[in-house]
């Protein structure tokens, strides 16, 4: 398997409202950075959107090592939170809807193509590539005069 690594942001101007999301992906001596926004939306869809988007730029199987600084993204993963949420018909443990299904239920399908281990990582902080997530992100947050 391919081993690629794969940084991602979220970000939001409000919350909800305008948001943007920045993605790098390396693998070998290769880069590439992608990115996008939508006109309405909250910052947990938009660190979703960044690792789903990310993960589609991947035509085959792949080991993949995603750095993310959101914590919402990451221990739904490590602490296996997404998996109790599918087994629960997407509530949760108090019987409420679980936020943005739509997205993890998208993720979790991209997730169980690859080889994915989550990694938290310390946002506006000395991360180089996490930093330029997170300009990428804030770049394509659409403008609304």
């Amino acid at each position: 398997m391919k081993k690629v690594t794969l940084y991602t942001d979220g970000a939001c101007s409000g919350n909800p409202g305008p948001g943007g999301w920045g993605a790098v992906l390396i693998y070998g001596e290769k880069k590439k950075e992608i990115s996008g926004g939508e006109a309405s939306t909250t910052n947990n869809r938009m660190e979703l959107t960044a690792v789903i988007e990310g993960l589609k730029q991947l035509k085959y199987p792949c080991e993949v090592e995603v750095y993310s600084d959101s914590a919402y993204t990451v221990n739904a993963f490590r602490e296996g939170w997404v998996i109790g949420w599918e087994k629960g018909g997407w509530k949760k443990a108090d019987k409420k809807p679980v936020l943005n299904a739509d997205l993890w239920q998208h993720l979790l399908a991209l997730v169980r193509t690859h080889h994915v281990t989550f990694h938290k990582v310390k946002g506006h902080a000395d991360n180089p590539l996490n930093n330029r997530c997170d300009e990428l992100a804030r770049a394509a947050i659409p403008i609304h005069d």
